[in-house]
């Protein structure tokens, strides 16, 4: 089950639900875009376990401005929302959500070169980019092994400088 992340077979699923997506170019050098989707996942054959599937994406949204031709500069802003999602079939446990951030500034030096500076992260979020509910035990716990969420954590800020050129 993919969501899960691993590729084992489970029950069967159900899921359905919508995209929204909207660009506007709000001027001519303004794009802004908005974008939504909201799904319901379920397993359809009932189980005592519970029929919600882990890992499910319930809700998505992005949102962003893009700027260009302004002169020489170009620039973007991104903001990624992933909302909280089942970790466990009765739904009993759940992920955090998930916000972050992204900043692009850059240069254009004649049509063939241009310098960028990307901000990943840009709010330093301490989110998790997945999240897992199994048990597990670490070296020096109590014998027997625990229940609780285990997670991947988004990277911190990072600064990325690309200077690319075109010939």
């Amino acid at each position: 089950m993919g969501d899960a992340g691993d590729t084992a077979p489970s029950r069967a699923s159900r899921r359905y639900g919508i995209e929204w997506n909207n660009h506007w170019l709000a001027t001519p050098w303004l794009l802004l875009d908005a974008d939504l989707a909201l799904s319901h996942a379920r397993f359809t054959e009932d189980d005592p376990a519970g029929n919600y599937i882990p890992g499910a994406a319930e809700r998505v949204v992005s949102l962003g401005a893009t700027v260009t031709g302004r002169g020489p500069w170009f620039g973007q802003f991104q903001l990624r929302y992933f909302g909280p999602r089942p970790l466990v079939e009765d739904n009993s446990q759940r992920s955090g959500s998930t916000p972050l951030a992204a900043l692009r500034v850059g240069y254009r030096f004649g049509k063939d070169t241009k310098l960028a500076l990307d901000v990943y992260n840009l709010f330093d979020r301490k989110a998790s980019d997945i999240d897992y509910y199994y048990a597990s035990r670490l070296q020096g716990e109590a014998p027997g092994a625990a229940n609780d969420v285990h997670f991947h954590p988004v990277e911190p800020r990072s600064i990325r400088v690309t200077l690319a050129t075109s010939f």
